[in-house]
């Protein structure tokens, strides 16, 4: 099984850009061993699924990297061997890492995480935020939906998802 998990807030402007992703794979046939989550903000329900999760989880989020904004990342988190404690994630926003090392903490191990995030250009002005998209996140939603695709195809292929010239982050 795989798990698209889907996670932003929508009422911060580009934040919501895997709240878009998830939106647009529902319009499309998918495999009926692929599940697409909105989770929005709400991280307990991440960790939980995660939790009961056996399979590859792609992870679609805005992802502030210092790029330029709209580019596309494939990043492969791995799960550090430290034992340190984990604070929980706060339970009106979300911060999948942090999801992720809460799910370690509760003695979960995810098979296999890939991260599908897309710079942000803007999360809305301080202390309003902002409903929609910038331009060149709206138009990176394509994109993302192409690789997350190709990423199932793989799967299901049984070949191993491409995540050459990916970065490499550890939680």
């Amino acid at each position: 099984m795989i798990l698209v998990a889907c996670v932003g807030n929508i009422f911060l402007g580009d934040d919501g850009f895997g709240v878009e992703v998830a939106r647009e794979l529902s319009r499309r046939p998918l495999p009926p061993e692929v599940v697409v989550k909105d989770f929005g903000i709400r991280g307990f329900d991440l960790a939980y699924a995660l939790l009961d999760h056996s399979g590859l989880t792609i992870l679609v989020d805005a992802c502030p990297r210092g790029g330029s904004p709209g580019t596309v990342y494939l990043i492969e988190p791995e799960i550090s061997e430290s034992g340190e404690a984990v604070a929980l994630p706060e339970t009106h926003s979300m911060n999948p890492m942090r999801v992720l090392e809460m799910v370690k903490s509760m003695g979960g191990a995810p098979k296999r995480i890939l991260l599908v995030g897309c710079e942000p250009a803007d999360f809305g002005p301080e202390n309003e935020g902002r409903m929609g998209l910038s331009d060149p996140v709206q138009a990176a939603v394509g994109e993302a939906v192409a690789m997350i695709e190709r990423l199932i195809q793989e799967h299901t292929e049984g070949r191993q998802p491409n995540v050459h010239g990916s970065e490499h982050i550890f939680i």
